[in-house]
């Protein structure tokens, strides 16, 4: 019966005593046809299996090669080993799948992570992407554990929408349609999206928020967790065309209230994390530690992963207004050398990331909250405010910058006025009539609320150290690339 097994996380953590147990788990590396190195992915720590000489047929044991399965019977005893608490001694041993040691791409030895990423359906097997797989779920239980202790009421918003949220028109179509040029067509060439599937003209979605502002309005508090899409062609270690979103939305909010909510989250899941994959984590410090050896001294962190982290916890962000941070990033050395890409141009431009990384890297050293953006570069729903600062029109939106990703968090407390919002809608070309059931919200029982969305992967990168995108998420969906 396969129930009967012990997982060896569990198994290491007892005191051996001369108990019998089955550990199942696929082999790592044979030694000298006589010790097995066992992992069933509980952990990133190998159970060693010792097989006395003579007590196994010689042809089960050519069948013990890499990344072969085996159901292993035997007693616990303490190890003579270094590094080793325990060794189990094999009494019966049964391969449950043989596996191709020629073959098996790969070897027991260090691989490249690009390398893996054409790997991707194997790289779970290594010790760099168990713990950072181990560490993603237990981020995304957290975010759920957050939120319920909370009283937030967790809503599963469309995958399949009409409306763009961020009016950013870079969105992938869903259509039953044929694609051969044969679509039914109007008048003036474009396609007749009424005999489609849904009648109109449909997407993917890049957000929930629209929708979760609809729960917000009769919950209270509610959050979305799904996965989201962009059709960008951004080939960059911080960019996928499939991600997940967290996204909370919250009535009788104000922007501060939001960064206050937004705030705690994060120190919540990363604590949480620290807690619960210690040894995760650690095994990650060390692996970035190696990994940095290898940069010149100005590019490597100030801190390790577990000293970030901890920082992070025991540090308040510091919160400024665009306007502030435009002003250093002016007057800073850094833009006087001309060593930004993108030139500081002044008020009104958008920050690109290498600027978010320079406020939270060089400046703060620790992670910022930046609010009152330009209003010509936010998105349509964001609340404005009251009067302008020196004449510029500001909205009340706020994002939040890590270290070493940039933008983590964008929130922003919502227009609830339904004459400035439908204004703004109008100035921003966003047809009033589609989004008749968002504005009903404003019709009856308008409220301030605020919410804001947080890119689950680019917290999983923060977390882990790791520092390209593609290796935070099981199979990556980027421009040209849909394996697996």
């Amino acid at each position: 019966m396969f129930n009967k097994r012990i997982k060896i996380k569990e198994l290491l953590s007892k005191e051996p005593a001369g108990q019998e147990v089955t550990v199942m788990g696929w082999v790592r590396t044979f030694r000298n046809n006589q010790f097995i190195a066992l992992n069933d992915g509980s952990t990133n720590n190998n159970i060693q299996v010792v097989v006395a000489l003579g007590s196994q047929d010689d042809e089960l044991l050519k069948r013990i090669t890499t990344s072969a399965s085996l159901k292993v019977t035997g007693t616990i005893v303490p190890s003579l080993g270094k590094g080793q608490k325990m060794d189990l001694n094999a009494t019966l041993i049964e391969i449950l799948g043989d596996s191709d040691a020629e073959k098996y791409p790969l070897q027991p030895k260090k691989h490249s992570l690009e390398f893996l990423r054409e790997k991707a359906h194997l790289r779970f097997r290594t010790s760099t992407f168990g713990s950072v797989f181990r560490v993603r779920h237990t981020l995304a239980f957290a975010v759920h554990k957050f939120f319920n202790e909370k009283g937030f009421v967790y809503m599963h918003t469309p995958i399949i929408t009409a409306s763009d949220a961020e009016g950013a028109g870079e969105m992938f179509k869903v259509t039953t349609l044929p694609v051969d040029g044969t679509a039914p067509k109007n008048e003036d060439g474009s396609i007749n999206f009424k005999e489609d599937f849904f009648g109109r003209s449909t997407n993917l979605t890049v957000s929930g928020q629209l929708e979760g502002e609809l729960g917000a309005t009769a919950f209270g508090d509610i959050y979305t967790f799904g996965p989201t899409f962009r059709a960008e062609n951004s080939n960059t270690a911080r960019h996928l065309a499939e991600f997940w979103m967290i996204e909370p939305e919250m009535a009788f909010y104000d922007l501060e209230d939001n960064m206050n909510l937004a705030e705690e989250f994060i120190k919540y899941i990363i604590k949480y994390a620290i807690e619960n994959n210690k040894e995760d984590l650690e095994f990650l410090a060390q692996r970035l530690a190696e990994e940095e050896k290898q940069l010149p001294q100005d590019k490597r962190s100030e801190m390790g992963l577990l000293e970030k982290l901890e920082f992070v916890l025991t540090n308040g962000f510091e919160r400024l207004t665009y306007t502030d941070a435009i002003q250093i990033l002016k007057d800073s050395n850094h833009n006087k050398k001309k060593k930004f890409q993108y030139e500081i141009t002044g008020w009104g431009m958008d920050l690109q990331s290498e600027h978010e990384r320079y406020l939270v890297e060089k400046h703060f050293k620790k992670p910022v909250i930046l609010y009152n953006y330009p209003a010509a570069i936010k998105a349509f729903y964001m609340r404005q405010n009251d009067g302008c600062e020196a004449g510029k029109e500001t909205v009340a939106a706020m994002d939040i910058l890590a270290p070493g990703i940039g933008e983590i968090v964008g929130g922003s407390q919502r227009e609830e006025r339904q004459e400035k919002l439908e204004r703004r809608m109008t100035e921003m070309h966003i047809p009033l009539e589609e989004l008749w059931w968002y504005l009903d919200t404003r019709r009856f029982g308008t409220v301030p609320h605020a919410g804001f969305g947080l890119g689950f992967e680019r917290m999983v990168q923060f977390v882990t150290g790791m520092t390209n995108i593609r290796d935070v998420i099981a199979f990556p969906r980027t421009p040209g690339s849909a394996e697996f």
